[in-house]
């Protein structure tokens, strides 16, 4: 537990750089929009001036013209001198409303860069905030990775040298070394256990490894549902039944051929059906999906035998895909649990369709 810990921590405090990064991307877009308004507000002043120029150019020229025009000799050479000037006016009109086109956008502009700025100042404020968090979780997490570091070089001082090796070549593939033993399950691949093997586990004698995973065992018996517990389930409230015209039925059938106990989910939709077998014990898929066409019960006769039970269970068909090749260990627990309560309904009918006399007889 202490490894899971120390690797939880280190993955929190290697994921800081990742946070910061996150965060200073964020505040990157805010200072580009502003840096956008700012260039395009310098771009306005820039034209402006640039047409201011142009005018007082054009001025210069207006004034040489008119100079000339007073020594010139013929009526072409001053009609060509006043085609000039009245060219020039033009031009200076044209930049002019090129200026005020300017002036109108400078406002505009102002108010952008106002605006960006505003945000800017906001979103750094917050954006401090949220490093200055990320820094004092990171520390935190530090100190932790520290205390637990400290505690895991105290637990491993009592363990063997082979069992250290095999458990950090284990957690080294699998993620873990440790495996929970609940219900009779192993709980990092939910493979049963036998009878002799779950009780050795839960005396604590010596250290057990899974034959499936290879994980070292350990029980905690806090997760352990009691018998009592158990039998209060189911006597002292009704099993659910599942709808009989549901779009999707779960089986278990204890006799499918050399696969023996399995698991069956058929579902209906759009005039065919799917099937998908599992193992029972491990929920590990068997085979692929078939599918046929018209509801489950048309389209799969030889699956629904007298033998099949009927459970409680419906997930969508895209989650069932999701799980890929293996049913997941809180749905296959559920499965597991129904199929209890319905041998225990069946045992409960038994004894009570029996007379008082029979059952002493029996006993």
């Amino acid at each position: 537990m202490a490894d899971k810990e120390i690797r939880k921590l280190q993955d929190e405090v290697a994921a800081l750089p990742k946070r910061v990064a996150v965060i200073e991307q964020k505040l990157a877009g805010t200072k580009a929009q502003l840096e956008k308004a700012q260039s395009a507000a310098k771009g306005d002043e820039t034209n402006r001036k640039k047409f201011e120029a142009a005018i007082k150019d054009l001025q210069g020229k207006i004034s040489k013209y008119r100079d000339q025009s007073l020594d010139v000799k013929t009526n072409e050479q001053y009609k060509a001198l006043l085609h000039e000037i009245q060219f020039a006016e033009r031009e200076i009109r044209l930049n002019e409303d090129r200026i005020l086109e300017v002036m109108v956008n400078v406002e505009a502009r102002e108010k952008e860069v106002k605006a960006a700025e505003a945000e800017l100042k906001a979103e750094t404020a917050e954006i401090e905030k949220e490093k200055e968090d990320a820094r004092k979780v990171t520390a935190e997490d530090q100190k932790k990775l520290s205390e637990w570091n400290a505690k895991r070089d105290g637990l491993r001082q009592g363990i063997s040298e082979d069992i250290l090796r095999h458990y950090e070549r284990v957690a080294k593939f699998r993620g873990t070394g440790l495996a929970e033993v609940r219900d009779h399950k192993c709980m990092g691949c939910q493979v049963m256990l036998r009878p002799q093997t779950y009780n050795e586990v839960r005396n604590g004698g010596k250290v057990m490894v899974c034959e499936s995973c290879s994980r070292v065992y350990y029980y905690n018996p806090a997760n352990e549902v009691k018998p009592e517990q158990e039998v209060v389930t189911v006597t002292g409230r009704k099993r659910a039944r599942p709808k009989a015209d549901a779009p999707q039925a779960w089986f278990y059938r204890p006799d499918y051929g050399e696969e023996g106990e399995v698991l069956l989910v058929f579902t209906n939709s759009s005039g065919s059906s799917t099937r998908r077998i599992y193992e029972m014990h491990t929920g590990r898929q068997v085979g692929g999906v078939l599918v046929r066409e018209g509801n489950y019960r048309q389209a799969f006769p030889e699956d629904l035998t007298d033998a099949a039970l009927r459970l409680n269970g419906h997930w969508e068909e895209k989650e069932i895909d999701e799980w890929g090749s293996e049913i997941p260990s809180n749905a296959l627990d559920l499965l597991h649990k129904d199929i209890l309560a319905i041998r225990r309904e069946h045992r409960a009918h038994k004894d009570h369709s029996t007379s008082p006399a029979e059952q002493t007889a029996a006993r």
